[in-house]
């Protein structure tokens, strides 16, 4: 794996790149040249989801790029419809051959769906998944803590990342902190605010500052927070200019002052509760 990077450590032992690329969006062929620019760039962690549409060209990316599987780490995910043991195993099977691999990384629950109330079926397919080594590590996105205390409760087994939408105006502390106390690394989606705080002055004085961009600033900042993270973007440039933050550092004034941009309604995306799209 590229060495130019951080990397964590999950509870089950297995390691990650800190930094990856997302690929929600990049369809019609997109993700395959995002895939090439990344990787060129020093990117080995790259996320994907069977909602996403684009797992074949995900697969296309990983082969033309030339990087060894076993310097990659490839994240997919289970769609809502498919919360029960056997149907959790299909489609991880589904995916894999989309992805023209012969497993991933780290296998997701995208959504709880507690309104149906079948997530357990869902993480107990999952386990079994993992047994099996299709999925080395397994995980969950939008769990809320009474979520992930269920998973513990009912089946003695957590996560090893929960994957939440997080960035500078929504700091998810409280789960956070959940998080820290039982060994679940947190991952950041969204991780700009889906460009929303780009633009905050804060943030913008900083860059200044700094001569970096509005957006290593962020997801610097999501680093030394200790978060892993995943931007996505289609333009090259742009890819390679999110993975050139090594040399750059946020002092504890600046980590302070992007503590106070937490918003009471800084979410964007779906309630986790409430979203039960199938």
């Amino acid at each position: 794996m590229s060495s130019n990077q951080p990397y964590v450590t999950f509870h089950d032992g297995r390691r990650a790149p800190q930094l990856g690329l997302g690929t929600w969006k990049l369809t019609d062929g997109a993700a395959i040249p995002a895939i090439l620019a990344a990787t060129e760039a020093g990117y080995r962690s790259i996320d994907t989801a069977a909602i996403y549409h684009n797992e074949a060209d995900v697969g296309q990316g990983i082969l033309q790029c030339g990087i060894p599987r076993d310097n990659l780490f490839v994240t997919t995910k289970l769609w809502n419809d498919q919360h029960s043991i056997e149907a959790s195993k299909l489609a991880l099977r589904e995916s894999l051959d989309k992805l023209q691999l012969d497993y991933v990384d780290l296998y997701l629950i995208h959504w709880p769906v507690p309104k149906e109330n079948h997530y357990l079926g869902a993480w107990d397919g999952l386990i079994q998944l993992r047994d099996e080594g299709l999925a080395k590590s397994i995980g969950v996105c939008n769990f809320d803590i009474e979520h992930l205390q269920k998973l513990l409760d009912k089946t003695g087994v957590l996560p090893v990342v929960n994957q939440i939408e997080l960035h500078p105006y929504f700091q998810q502390a409280e789960l956070r902190a959940y998080h820290a106390d039982h060994g679940i690394q947190t991952e950041a989606w969204s991780p700009l605010g889906q460009g929303q705080v780009l633009q905050d002055p804060v943030i913008l004085e900083l860059a200044h500052q700094l001569q970096a961009s509005p957006a290593q600033v962020i997801l610097r900042w999501h680093i030394q927070m200790g978060h892993m993270v995943i931007p996505k973007s289609a333009q090259p440039q742009r890819v390679r200019d999110n993975f050139n933050l090594w040399s750059l550092h946020l002092d504890d004034d600046a980590m302070a002052r992007i503590a106070t941009l937490d918003k009471a309604d800084g979410r964007i995306g779906p309630v986790p509760a409430e979203f039960a799209l199938m």
